[in-house]
């Protein structure tokens, strides 16, 4: 599906001799990272995962009302999972294209629109929305989503590498692991990257 660059360009504006082109960013970028079937009640769900669906769906509408961008990153593997080196470490087999687990969970389905953008990985953090951000400049980008320590972390610092100006933030009520430990520890690590962490519970 066709990428749009979400900026806007003023006239151009003399400086001295030189004419530039001033680029005014106005759009917010929200990244659901891999809400999916497999990691809420499927192979590798948990039950922190599943409360996490009404505050990811509220934040999707309140971004799609503003006119705001939405991001999807989708975990997919086939079925040669268990032979790749996740697999032997991972040995779960989970997101396999083309099967329930892969789709999008519940009210965040039914909010997903055709066209929104989405990455299709097959490794934790994703090359092509690093890749996508780098080109596409935004105010500001929020991630929610699961697995906080693994593939939350992974893509807010893809976030952070491509737009080291633009604010990063994830939202803690928003995301979660299967280990609490895991989970404030990569907020914790997050923090430390300058990346913001709203909403935590202390």
């Amino acid at each position: 599906m066709p990428l749009c660059r979400n900026q806007a360009v003023c006239p151009f504006f003399q400086i001295g001799m030189n004419f530039k082109e001033k680029v005014i960013v106005v759009k917010q970028c929200l990244i659901v990272v891999d809400y999916q079937n497999d990691f809420v009640t499927g192979t590798l769900g948990f039950p922190k995962a599943m409360m996490l669906e009404r505050q990811i769906a509220e934040k999707i509408q309140q971004y799609r009302d503003r006119g705001d961008d939405i991001l999807f990153t989708f975990d997919t593997h086939d079925d040669s999972y268990l032979h790749t080196q996740e697999g032997r470490m991972l040995p779960v087999a989970h997101c396999i294209r083309g099967t329930d687990g892969h789709d999008l969970y519940g009210q965040v389905r039914d909010r997903f629109r055709q066209e929104d953008t989405c990455f299709y990985k097959n490794a934790f953090g994703s090359s092509e929305l690093f890749d996508y951000l780098r080109e596409t400049r935004y105010a500001r980008i929020e991630l929610v989503g699961v697995v906080s320590n693994i593939c939350v972390i992974s893509n807010a610092v893809l976030a952070k590498t491509a737009q080291p100006e633009t604010p990063v933030t994830v939202d803690a009520s928003c995301t979660a692991s299967h280990d609490d430990r895991l989970n404030e520890a990569a907020l914790d690590v997050m923090a430390g990257l300058q990346i913001g962490i709203e909403n935590r519970v202390q």
